[in-house]
């Protein structure tokens, strides 16, 4: 399908009440609504809790906002059960984890042209849970499959349930953490992220997407097998542009370029206007076009997004961002004459 400037969300909202999030998810600002993560509500929902909750023996401390394990000591055996069973229901997602998602299935949202849900991918997750010594489980080599697997057995009950609100889904795996690749805070390399992606996105019936709020090497990135890469437009657009040949054959087959353009801190939100993120937007297609990236795939193949999510915003600029994304896509219709 042809994109030409639907917007989403990221994940988090500002708020402590679900109903309230998911009204302003479902008001018509938000072509592609997301069930909402509400940080609010405490470490709950977290999203590294959120995803790796059925994790064998970890300790979710809400006080101190961590999650540990001994790798030493846990029992991997009811949830490789579930897993070789292809069990989805072990992975249903805890409703005290999920307020957000369990008021967005409420929801008539077959009207929408889309609908997404997100994870959280096998590098940030197995790079934030620590085992006994404060170490990344991502490097205890049976603990960091468990991991991927997790992560895969996770989006599959998502999936499956989303798919009976709306057919086409879009799901999100959240990466943060590949701002560290190539640096002494992840000591993995390209490959192995690479692979434990795709591994991770295995078998999964919908749009496959990675989100990464920061800079890193989006040839890397682009090398998954994902049909959107979602990024902070409004900060690191032009890094993007360092990968012509990547990004062009990105498109070429289909791919979709999520931009992050609107600020998802106060700070700047107050300070931005439409206009202005718009021109930006314009700014950065003209230098993809420069390096031979052909234009109408951009336009066809862009959705507008926040940088990341808004949950660590004052509510009424939170507001202000989805009023502000909203604006920024009609203008980008209008300018491009599409979408109409």
């Amino acid at each position: 399908m042809d994109w030409n400037f639907a917007t989403t969300l990221i994940g988090s909202l500002p708020y402590d009440d679900a109903k309230l999030a998911l009204d302003k998810v479902v008001d018509g600002r938000v072509s592609i609504p997301a069930w909402p993560q509400l940080p609010a509500l405490g470490y709950s929902e977290s999203m590294y809790v959120q995803t790796g909750c059925h994790l064998p023996g970890i300790d979710i401390d809400e006080i101190g906002k961590k999650i540990t394990v001994d790798t030493d000591a846990y029992d991997p055996t009811e949830i490789y059960t579930a897993i070789l069973s292809d069990d989805l229901t072990y992975f249903g997602h805890p409703e005290k984890y999920h307020r957000g998602l369990y008021e967005f299935i409420k929801r008539d949202l077959s009207q929408f042209p889309a609908i997404k849900g997100q994870v959280t991918g096998p590098i940030s997750e197995g790079l934030q849970i620590l085992d006994k010594h404060g170490r990344s489980v991502i490097y205890d080599e049976a603990y960091s499959e468990i991991v991927r697997k997790t992560v895969n057995m996770t989006a599959k009950w998502q999936i499956s349930g989303l798919k009976k609100l709306n057919s086409n889904v879009i799901l999100f795996f959240d990466e943060p953490s590949l701002t560290l690749l190539g640096t002494p805070f992840a000591s993995i390399s390209n490959d192995q992220a690479v692979e434990w992606i795709n591994e991770s996105m295995e078998g999964l019936d919908c749009k496959k997407a990675i989100h990464c709020c920061g800079n890193t090497d989006w040839a890397t990135v682009l090398r998954t097998n994902i049909d959107i890469l979602s990024f902070d437009a409004y900060a690191y657009a032009h890094t993007i542009a360092m990968f012509p040949e990547e990004v062009s054959a990105f498109l070429e087959r289909g791919g979709v370029l999520s931009w992050g353009i609107v600020p998802s801190t106060d700070e700047l939100i107050e300070s931005e206007t439409a206009e202005n993120l718009a021109k930006m937007l314009k700014k950065s297609f003209e230098l993809l076009t420069s390096k031979g990236i052909d234009k109408i795939q951009i336009l066809k193949g862009s959705i507008l997004s926040p940088q990341c999510g808004l949950g660590g915003m004052d509510a009424k600029n939170a507001d202000k961002a989805l009023n502000m994304l909203n604006d920024v896509s009609e203008r980008m219709k209008g300018h491009y004459r599409v979408g109409k």
